[in-house]
């Protein structure tokens, strides 16, 4: 059963001289060791596994960084177990992602708002083509897109907080987090959201947001300038040399506008066949369908 304490306590950093405001949300409630709170997940990468005819290759990967677009999920997996064991809680924030190790703190990133939050994965999904992360319906809501269902996202993963709570689900080291200290609040609304904040300059020393304990984190949403990335193509392939590209490109013309781009990750020199843009995400399913109806299966949806 869950005793619900009084009071709640929110913070948002001051606008810096970059633009860039960090707004922080914390309920201040305590918990009894309910059915939500009690479970324990454990640390897990997983083997290759198969969803719709779709492959995917669990991984550690601290240099992961992603363009797309990131769903959410809730009443029907609330109280659920996730893939790593613990209970999903539609109300915490938490994220699934199909192939980063259990638990793994990443920072997802609106590219509409500029609104951006860490939060911890432990969940499997989304396997919606086109979808790259699924969050928990309370990450939605801080990062402001519950009520469109879908956002253009940036995702990257945040290396030292990974390895720390990996350690630590592994039993390799323990969590120490103080409480944070007392604050005077003014509250305020957040546009585009339900959510009540408040305004306070950022306490010091901060208190980093990682659910270690079982209770619910510190969720910070940080909110800054947003830089590119609200273009979604389908990708339909990748090639090491212009030539191979060049010929797919012209087999997918009568799809719709399609272009070659020069992309070099690590040592190697990749073009990228796309498609579009789109000017939405529903048309940008639509776009996905035809790509794939044409005979490239492995096509996918992508942010640029």
């Amino acid at each position: 059963m869950v005793r619900k304490l009084t009071g709640a306590v929110s913070l948002v950093f001051l606008l810096s001289a970059c633009a860039q405001t960090e707004l922080a949300m914390h309920t201040a409630k305590k918990f009894t060791t309910s059915g939500l709170e009690k479970s324990k997940g454990s640390y897990k990468i997983g083997k290759p596994y198969k969803i719709k005819g779709t492959w995917y290759y669990p991984a550690v990967n601290y240099g992961y960084v992603e363009k797309g677009i990131a769903s959410w999920y809730g009443p029907q997996f609330h109280g659920k177990k996730t893939a790593n064991g613990e209970i999903f809680d539609m109300n915490a924030v938490s994220a699934a992602h199909r192939t980063l190790p259990m638990p793994s703190i990443v920072r997802v990133t609106n590219l509409k708002n500029g609104r951006s939050l860490k939060m911890k994965v432990n969940d499997r999904g989304p396997f919606a083509k086109g979808r790259i992360i699924d969050l928990s319906r309370r990450a939605a809501q801080l990062l402001g897109f519950e009520r469109s269902g879908t956002a253009l996202v940036r995702v990257e993963i945040d290396a030292d907080e990974s390895r720390r709570i990996a350690a630590i689900a592994q039993g390799k080291a323990t969590a120490n987090l103080p409480a944070p200290p007392p604050q005077k609040v003014v509250i305020a609304s957040l546009p585009g959201s339900d959510t009540k904040i408040v305004s306070k300059p950022p306490a010091k020393p901060k208190i980093k947001a990682i659910d270690l304990k079982g209770t619910r984190p510190l969720a910070i949403v940080k909110q800054g300038p947003v830089q590119g990335g609200k273009q979604i193509y389908v990708q339909a392939g990748a090639f090491l040399y212009r030539d191979l590209a060049t010929k797919m490109q012209k087999l997918l013309d009568p799809v719709g506008p399609t272009r070659v781009v020069e992309a070099v990750v690590g040592k190697h020199r990749y073009y990228r066949v796309q498609v579009g843009p789109a000017k939405t995400v529903g048309e940008g399913d639509r776009l996905l369908e035809l790509v794939i109806a044409s005979g490239y299966p492995k096509a996918r949806l992508v942010v640029e």
